[in-house]
């Protein structure tokens, strides 16, 4: 009879050092993940950002020097792109296509677009965004926030 409740006392102990250390692991890989879509999704709206202002032919709002808006629309090739927030989601339209710019796994909570440089100068846009992980980790969600300028050819 001792020798059986010894077994399962370090039964016991076993499985318990075991949940610990699975538990961990998963938190582990639930930060992982969380940081990388964040990561992921910066990159890839940064580079669509870079592209796509670098190509356009105008910028059309914001429309003056210091100018703020939530939104974001040029013409490149006779076509008006409009970048903005739909819910959580950047989505780019063009009038008959929409796509959107983050994952599912983020979501944009603000984003702005100014109008800097000088005047008879390059158009250039000041992008400021904060974007958050919609995987919820034991530390809390993470959030970013970025700011780039990113100029007309």
């Amino acid at each position: 009879m001792i020798e059986i409740i010894l077994y399962m006392s370090l039964l016991a102990v076993f499985l318990i050092t075991l949940t610990d250390i699975f538990v961990s692991i998963l938190d582990v890989s639930t930060e992982s993940e969380a940081t990388s879509s964040v990561e992921q999704d910066n990159r890839s709206m940064l580079s669509r950002f870079n592209l796509d202002i670098a190509n356009a032919d105008s910028i059309a709002t914001p429309a003056s020097l210091g100018t703020t808006s939530n939104n974001f629309e040029m013409i490149t090739n006779g076509t008006t792109y409009n970048y903005s927030l739909w819910g959580e989601r950047l989505i780019v339209d063009n009038g008959s296509e929409t796509h959107a710019i983050n994952s599912t796994e983020t979501q944009i909570t603000s984003i702005s677009f100014q109008r800097i440089g000088n005047v008879g100068g390059k158009e250039t846009i000041r992008i400021q965004f904060d974007i958050e992980s919609v995987t919820s980790r034991p530390s809390g969600v993470e959030t970013r926030s970025f700011t780039t300028t990113v100029g007309r050819r």
